[in-house]
């Protein structure tokens, strides 16, 4: 699969198949991730794979945590302005839409919310945490990683979702991989096969015009 290939076919599975995830495909795929460019060569990247036994353990314990937390970090700015605001609101309606979850419908969407707590049925995931003292450039190391892994997936035929959702759930993760006082939660990652039957894998997102958000200068 050539690298543009890989580019136009990933995309955020929201349904997995549950076929699964050898822990050596696995292994292979973060090896070949930790080549993404990393400022100083800090390579900030923690990574914590849930899979097989793991995974069902994790999915135990995560039903003895029913308190709200304190999130890693706010997601997103409390007031967005334009033109993310609407951005992000309009992904949000268009797979509802798909799904036929009306906006009155609060239950319906709550209950596909907290698919993000199942990693939507995907067999396979990993945590990925960063130490507290690194700072912005460093989480721009983290979603270079990201990427890498998640093209390298396709090229091995399978599929992901990034799921900084888990960045509420800080403590309930934390203290099932035993991750140290100070690491922080960045994200999760579902991995797996889509589920190409899911009405809600055919959401494709809008990509604004070049010229909204690139200037070439003469």
């Amino acid at each position: 699969m050539k690298v543009t290939e890989a580019v136009e076919t990933r995309k955020t599975i929201r349904s997995f198949l549950k076929i699964p995830i050898e822990n050596e495909l696995i292994e292979e795929l973060l090896k070949k991730s930790a080549r993404a460019p990393s400022g100083g060569n800090l390579q900030p990247w923690r990574v914590f794979i849930l899979n097989n036994k793991s995974m069902e353990r994790f999915k135990i314990h995560l039903e003895s945590y029913a308190e709200a937390e304190i999130p890693s970090y706010e997601i997103y700015p409390k007031e967005l302005k334009e033109p993310y605001r609407s951005s992000r609101f309009k992904v949000g309606e268009d797979m509802y839409k798909l799904l036929n979850i009306d906006r009155e419908d609060k239950a319906g969407r709550f209950t596909q919310l907290a698919k993000n707590y199942t990693f939507f049925g995907a067999p396979a995931a990993f945590f990925c945490y960063v130490d507290r003292q690194m700072g912005l450039p460093q989480w721009s190391d983290l979603g270079m990683f990201l990427q890498t892994f998640m093209l390298l997936a396709r090229e091995a035929g399978l599929d992901t979702c990034p799921q900084e959702a888990w960045a509420v759930r800080p403590k309930v993760v934390s203290d099932f991989v035993q991750a140290g006082d100070e690491l922080m939660l960045f994200c999760g990652m579902a991995i797996g096969h889509r589920d190409e039957s899911a009405k809600v894998n055919e959401l494709q997102t809008d990509r604004e015009d070049l010229d909204v958000w690139a200037k070439f200068l003469e």
